[in-house]
């Protein structure tokens, strides 16, 4: 894997977003790595984007809005501790009816800087005072094995309007300050009550209005599909949670007819795979995990609505997606996974590595404020 052989140094983490890092910037103002089969690694910017597809090229997009997920608490002793809300379960919950109305909670310490850090959780039946007289309790770790996340129930207010009154984006040490709700929310976000994500779904980030309309202008079409994530992997290679995620029959369809009109392509002597249009492209790795959810080992995707708890492989491989717009992550995140799967297709893990390198060389930013990176086929 790429953490073998690469160290991504402190300072290439975005600290702020780019619309305030000058004047009249945007969000589009990040840079964009673009890693073709095996060997092209071309550097562009966000804005430039809409010369990098082709008409009938597929954009499946992430509609989860990123809610205040980050409360302020106490303890029994007084101390202060964030409490991060990463997903509310319910009955359809692979962990069943144990834990339906509980939320898979984080405990973190403050860490004097305006920032938190991890904490362990437990031990069970833990109190936490939370705003307005709520009490938290914590009653099992969501893995039987493990500290970081617990089920909790909320007594004294519901969750979804306690963020709402009292909470705030969740943010990490490595950026430089607190910022509004709105710069943590993608222009797709669909307001759903009771719903949302922990963390932004940060891979569509930088799209704009003006850029959206500039890529339905040449021909590139989107998709949507939801999938609510919880609290990022603070562990090296911890695998994601699961999460609740819908692939809407619109989206199972078009992706289905863009790759059947793409197979036959060759046959009518049109472009071969790999070619100008028709690729499924996947806006960040939430998107990835929610369409591949829905596909079968036949390769057809399905509408499908509930809990996925898949984990994309190399192993595994992909069934729905040519290509993937992702952020930079840290080397010893378990997306890099999902990447090099990817990356399978595109070209192979060889070519991930480089281009990762390139992006430490070139300076790259790294985290939700960072820049982007585009694999496609050669």
């Amino acid at each position: 894997m790429i953490a073998a052989v690469l160290e991504v140094p402190e300072e290439l983490s975005a600290r702020v977003p780019p619309e305030q890092r000058g004047s009249g910037l945007g969000r589009d103002a990040v840079r964009l790595m673009v890693s073709r089969g095996a060997a092209e690694i071309g550097h562009h910017t966000f804005g430039e984007l809409p010369d990098l597809l082709a008409a009938g090229d597929v954009l499946v997009v992430n509609t989860s809005r990123t809610l205040p997920a980050a409360v302020d608490g106490r303890v029994g002793d007084g101390r202060g501790r964030g409490v991060h809300f990463s997903t509310r379960a319910d009955r359809r919950h692979p962990a069943g009816r144990a834990v339906a109305g509980r939320w898979a909670v984080e405990l973190r310490t403050p860490d004097g800087r305006g920032s938190t850090r991890p904490r362990a959780g437990g031990p069970a039946g833990t109190v936490v005072r939370l705003p307005g007289r709520a009490r938290l309790v914590l009653e099992a770790p969501v893995d039987p094995g493990g500290v970081r996340l617990w089920w909790a129930r909320v007594a004294g207010a519901r969750v979804p309007e306690l963020m709402r009154l009292h909470g705030r984006p969740i943010r990490y040490g490595y950026t430089d300050r607190d910022q509004p709700l709105a710069a943590y929310q993608t222009v797709f976000a669909v307001d759903s009550p009771g719903d949302g994500s922990a963390e932004m779904p940060s891979a569509a980030r930088p799209f704009t209005a003006g850029l959206v309309a500039r890529l339905v202008s040449r021909g590139v079409q989107f998709a949507p599909i939801s999938l609510h994530t919880g609290v990022a992997s603070a562990e090296a290679f911890e695998p994601p949670y699961p999460e609740r995620f819908v692939v809407p029959p619109a989206t199972a369809w078009l992706v289905n007819a863009v790759r059947a009109r793409r197979r036959a392509a060759p046959r009518a002597g049109g472009p071969a795979r790999g070619g100008s249009g028709g690729r499924v492209i996947a806006v960040g790795t939430t998107a990835v995990r929610a369409l591949e959810s829905a596909t079968g080992a036949d390769g057809r995707v399905r509408a499908a609505a509930g809990w996925t708890d898949l984990v994309v492989t190399p192993e595994r491989g992909v069934r729905a997606v040519d290509g993937l717009l992702t952020g930079l992550h840290e080397p010893t995140a378990s997306h890099l996974l999902m990447l090099e799967a990817v990356a399978s297709v595109t070209a192979d893990g060889e070519a991930l590595r480089r281009a990762y390198a390139a992006a430490v060389q070139r300076r790259y930013l790294w985290h939700e404020f960072g820049d982007l990176h585009l694999l496609l086929p050669g």
